[in-house]
């Protein structure tokens, strides 16, 4: 992965348990980089041993700390200069989704190494999707749960989403049952 994902990570612990508890998870993982450069590959590995390594310190599951990173993740790459990609996947909830895998392609343009993953929609009803979730990096389904509850935030829209089918189980790939509703600004 990026350097970037391993900053995002970095940038979750510190703002919510301080550059202590950020140092002990990354000697914890046996990360020696004083820092990570967003542009850079870095090898998978690194970044589930900063998970796991925060699961430890943290006391909490891996799969929380991906959901809350999940979330962390829409704004933080907003911040990083990337917002206008984000803005221009889609005016509402479900069209930004049925856009991420253009999305993922206006970023490789960038990341010429990035491996993304690949989603597909399926409607089931007028507020309400089944999203398909392919990847070669196992074990990441609680960050889509985060990264579909931070963009409800960041387009104003109420989401739900329940896990279906899962590749830790014995599914292909994984799905989510995704219900979504816009809140009406005042």
């Amino acid at each position: 992965m990026y350097g970037l994902v391993n900053k995002a990570i970095e940038g979750l612990i510190r703002q919510q348990a301080g550059e202590e508890i950020w140092e002990r998870i990354k000697a914890k993982a046996g990360v020696e980089e004083e820092f990570f450069v967003g542009m850079n590959p870095y090898p998978d590995e690194v970044t589930y041993k900063l998970v796991g390594a925060a699961s430890e310190v943290l006391g909490l599951s891996a799969d929380e700390i991906l959901r809350e990173f999940g979330e962390y993740w829409i704004l933080y790459t907003a911040q990083e200069g990337y917002g206008h990609l984000l803005t221009m996947s889609g005016r509402d909830f479900k069209e930004f989704l049925y856009n991420l895998d253009k999305l993922h392609a206006h970023v490789g343009a960038n990341f010429p190494s990035l491996q993304p993953p690949s989603f597909r929609c399926t409607e089931t009803s007028d507020n309400e999707l089944v999203l398909h979730y392919y990847s070669g990096r196992p074990g990441l389904a609680p960050m889509v749960i985060g990264l579909l509850n931070g963009l409800g935030r960041m387009l104003n829209t109420e989401v739900a989403v329940t896990h279906t089918a899962s590749r830790a189980r014995g599914a292909d790939h994984d799905e989510f049952l995704v219900r979504y509703h816009a809140r009406i600004s005042s």
